[in-house]
């Protein structure tokens, strides 16, 4: 559904109705499926807060998270293999009626990936102390079981990154387990597997996100299977989902930092805060949001995309 915010006569997608076979709806994207094993995933331009979805758009959102995964997954071809096909529409096999009836609805914003089995647990990377890492470190100077230095400031570097994983929730807030859990979930083999490669995939984005003005404080990853290579000696991992974005990262500009207290964000924190000062009870329905918050947030959006890629956003 394309929708024109009247503030700005920008073209938002709020939910898509496609005449393909409908895997799932998420707070932000639409999968369909393509085939026996490709998706077809769409990313809108709801937000959601709170773990409640906003009845605002965000315009240019989708098309950034979208871009922002397709910029990474490309990046790190030759580190992990992954689950991206393509995200010209073009080229995705697509009825021609389909391209016809719904090109603004899926260009920029969609990605034709091979279908996996997604493993059971979020994968998460810390490189500061912040957030509910830095709750747990001021209870019991660790983090996710990790023991850290004493005297860690508010948002300080870590010595090394840290990988903490957690479960995937279908509703709620995820569950922070530490790497016995995680091992018990997926086979210890593919545990530590995971924990080189999202450490190692960190490390990499963060260097090159440091070099365009970004700090990477944290972010999570998600892996998936093929199934029919199950019985292989060694599984290959795919990364899948989304990939160092401000919805799966907590993004801070560099040339602001300073340890010892939170920091400003590239992100939904935006929304969040305006919500914190209305005194919401963070229960549906959500309160509309104002204009000018729905503007800075998009605004937030498409900087962090100029600012990784070089580049203003735009269709694909």
């Amino acid at each position: 559904m394309l929708a024109k915010e009247k503030y700005n006569q920008i073209e938002t997608v709020w939910e898509t109705k496609l005449p393909l076979p409908l895997v799932g709806r998420g707070k932000v994207r639409d999968i369909y499926a393509v085939g026996e094993d490709k998706l077809l995933i769409i990313t809108t331009d709801r937000l959601s807060a709170f773990d409640v979805v906003l009845p605002n758009p965000i315009p240019y959102k989708g098309r950034v998270l979208n871009q922002i995964s397709a910029f990474w997954f490309e990046r790190f071809t030759k580190t992990v293999h992954h689950h991206l096909m393509t995200i010209d529409i073009e080229k995705m096999g697509l009825p021609e009626s389909i391209l016809r009836g719904h090109a603004g609805a899926l260009r920029g914003r969609s990605m034709l990936v091979r279908k996996t089995k997604p493993l059971p647990v979020e994968c998460v990377v810390r490189g500061y102390v912040a957030g509910s890492g830095w709750k747990d470190y001021l209870r019991t100077g660790a983090v996710c079981g990790h023991g850290l230095p004493k005297g860690l400031k508010q948002c300080e570097k870590l010595p090394r990154p840290i990988f903490t994983p957690a479960t995937k929730e279908t509703a709620g807030h995820d569950i922070n387990i530490n790497f016995a859990e995680a091992a018990k979930r997926v086979g210890r083999e593919i545990a530590e597997r995971l924990r080189q490669r999202s450490i190692e995939i960190y490390e990499k984005g963060a260097d090159y996100a440091a070099s365009r003005g970004i700090l990477i404080a944290d972010t999570k990853f998600e892996f998936g299977i093929i199934d029919n290579v199950r019985a292989q000696r060694a599984v290959p991992l795919l990364l899948i989902d989304e990939v160092l974005t401000p919805d799966s990262s907590r993004f801070w500009p560099k040339d602001q930092y300073e340890a010892g207290h939170d920091q400003p964000s590239f992100d939904k924190q935006i929304v969040r805060n305006y919500l914190l000062e209305i005194k919401w009870n963070q229960a549906a329905p959500a309160p509309e949001l104002p204009a000018e918050v729905i503007e800075k947030t998009s605004r937030a959006y498409r900087d962090v995309y100029k600012r990784l890629v070089g580049r203003e956003i735009g269709y694909v």
